[in-house]
């Protein structure tokens, strides 16, 4: 993906060197059916317990590639996401370059601190908005740590529309706006529940692609 001009200077410089660095399958997604699954009573059951086991383990992490867009802005790169209960700590880096940018907050209160911009830090009370206006890009901040494990997202969000395939679990997600769709999925593995492998969420013009390489989850 190539990258475009921001706002930031040294995130447009960043983001030159990210495009050269990583790249993401940019192929295009299969759309999900709109055929309605059924879903039988122990797949039900079964997602049931996936929920619950992801719900009580709240410290864990994941690395990837990531590419988002967003009208004219838009770019791609490593991503590894560190998370405890609500806080969050994700880090966006250009392995040949060194170049990188870290977002910390908090899920519960919204609010975000991104460092390593040109100028200094920059704060605010939704890590959402903080992100757009200083990169150009619209990412669910707040809602991913439930969206990325392939969970709904709680609190305000709570209302929304969920598809499932044949074992239970969400096949798209449609919640504050936002449409997630779930493209392929890491098995269940001893004490490890299904996690999402490749996921594409999708908001008007705004549109973020994740893959990931690995999963770590911690007992609490």
């Amino acid at each position: 993906m190539k990258w475009i001009p921001m706002k930031a200077a040294c995130v447009a410089a960043m983001a030159v060197s990210l495009s050269a660095c990583v790249s993401l399958d940019t192929r295009k997604a299969p759309a999900a059916p709109d055929v309605a699954t059924v879903v039988s009573a122990a797949a039900e059951r079964a997602e049931a317990l996936r929920v619950e086991a992801l719900r009580a383990q709240p410290v864990w992490s994941f690395e990837g590639r990531v590419a988002v867009s967003k009208g004219r802005n838009g770019g791609s790169g490593r991503i590894d996401w560190q998370q405890q209960a609500r806080r969050y700590v994700v880090s966006l880096s250009a392995p040949v370059t060194r170049q990188s940018w870290t977002l910390t907050g908090d899920s519960g209160q919204g609010g975000g601190r991104l460092e390593g911009l040109d100028g200094g830090p920059r704060q605010g009370p939704d890590a959402q908005q903080v992100l757009l206006e200083a990169t150009g890009w619209q990412i669910p901040v707040n809602q991913l740590p439930d969206w990325v494990r392939g969970l709904t997202a709680e609190g305000a969000l709570a209302a929304g529309q969920v598809d499932r395939d044949a074992e239970g679990r969400p096949r798209r997600v449609r919640q504050g706006g936002w449409e997630v769709q779930y493209l392929d999925w890491y098995p269940a593995e001893a004490t490890r529940p299904a996690l999402p492998r490749r996921i594409e969420a999708v908001n008007g013009d705004a549109k973020v692609r994740l893959l990931v390489d690995g999963w770590v989850l911690d007992t609490p």
